[in-house]
């Protein structure tokens, strides 16, 4: 953290017309890169955080020497299962975070999707505007903030979404061009990977290796490629506000600039890039079907100052559309001595809630709780 940040700017909300700048932001259909090409040198007031919060942060900016854990999934099919999910098992109950690797998904697979979504979001405005939306609903869109509207402070971050959910027909030409055939690849790749690590989850919660597949799981996801514009004053804004993810399982191909954070032992740690390597993190719905045992815990993206930042995060949130499913604690993971710490929920009444407030606020889970 730098010590001599400029503040000047971290005016409050009151100070200027942000109903009004907002407006004028998303109506560029340009994204915070749009601000980038434009030669900006101080960041709009609407991606400022509050001055109290970065006061804060330069108070406990210190980091001890904490490493989220990696994974090697070599000999998983032979002599050295066991202790792979117990090291997942670990993993999911004191960090929710852990990376893998030796995963099976080729490293040109890997390379090719984050080469993709640059070409994507690097391309001709012109081309990207036409797929700028914030319908939810759509398969296939881009656009700078889902919560833009709800939000405190904007983050310094444009995506373009892909969602591929089972229950329903997805049409592949709505992938840009641009990186339909790497978006695919990945998509194949990255669908088989959650399918192992749902088998692992379920052996680290001494379940039958098919349980959480059987509840619905893998059922659906969805993709986000992320685009962190280098920003002229980093230390005044995020890429990504702290927040928790509505899925069972995320899993997160990030280039080698770095800037993901998780929240652990009361401090941000750094979720160093490994080559080659997968971040995966527990969602809320599979702390929910838990029961607390794996954590959903907090993570943000900080801004960076002198390149972009790309990566893709891949959501599994099971059924979120079609027949209605109640999602609750396991009942082999309850009992009078452990009672069930959430009510039945449905996907789509959890992702309502979610997403109708900002991105940071107070976790939803609070609001199932029995």
């Amino acid at each position: 953290m730098n010590q001599n940040m400029d503040m000047s700017n971290a005016s409050k909300p009151s100070d200027y017309e942000r109903a009004e700048e907002l407006k004028s932001f998303d109506d560029t259909k340009a994204g915070v890169k749009g601000l980038v090409d434009s030669g900006i040198v101080k960041i709009p007031r609407i991606f400022i955080r509050p001055a109290d919060e970065l006061a804060e942060e330069e108070l406990t900016s210190h980091q001890h020497n904490f490493q989220v854990p990696v994974v090697d999934l070599d000999g998983i099919k032979d002599d050295r299962l066991q202790d792979i999910v117990d090291e997942i098992r670990v993993a999911s109950e004191t960090w929710g975070f852990f990376q893998v690797v030796n995963h099976g998904i080729p490293l040109t697979v890997l390379e090719e999707m984050l080469h993709g979504a640059r070409r994507f979001h690097e391309q001709d405005l012109g081309v990207k505007k036409e797929l700028y939306s914030r319908d939810p609903k759509r398969d296939v869109r881009f656009y700078s903030n889902s919560d833009l509207f709800q939000s405190p402070t904007a983050n310094w971050r444009d995506t373009l979404a892909i969602s591929t959910l089972a229950s329903k027909q997805f049409n592949l030409s709505e992938i840009p061009e641009v990186c339909r055939d790497s978006s695919m690849a990945y998509i194949k790749s990255v669908s088989k990977l959650g399918n192992t690590l749902f088998e692992l989850l379920s052996m680290a919660l001494a379940l039958k290796p098919e349980h959480l597949k059987e509840m619905g799981c893998t059922e659906g996801f969805s993709i986000a490629c992320h685009y962190y514009a280098s920003c002229p004053q980093p230390d005044l804004t995020l890429g990504a506000t702290k927040h928790s993810d509505p899925s069972f399982l995320t899993i997160i191909l990030q280039d080698q600039i770095g800037g993901l954070q998780v929240f652990h032992e009361n401090q941000w740690v750094d979720v160093e890039p490994v080559a080659g390597g997968l971040v995966v993190n527990i969602g809320d719905f599979l702390q929910v079907i838990s029961n607390n045992k794996f954590k959903s815990v907090d993570h943000r993206v900080v801004a960076n100052g002198s390149v972009p930042r790309i990566s893709a995060a891949c959501f599994f949130t099971g059924h979120a559309t079609g027949t209605p499913k109640l999602y609750g604690p396991i009942k082999e993971l309850t009992s009078e001595e452990n009672p069930p710490v959430y009510k039945d929920f449905l996907i789509s009444e959890y992702l309502s809630l979610y997403f109708a407030r900002a991105v940071g606020d107070k976790s939803v889970l609070h609001q199932f709780k029995l």
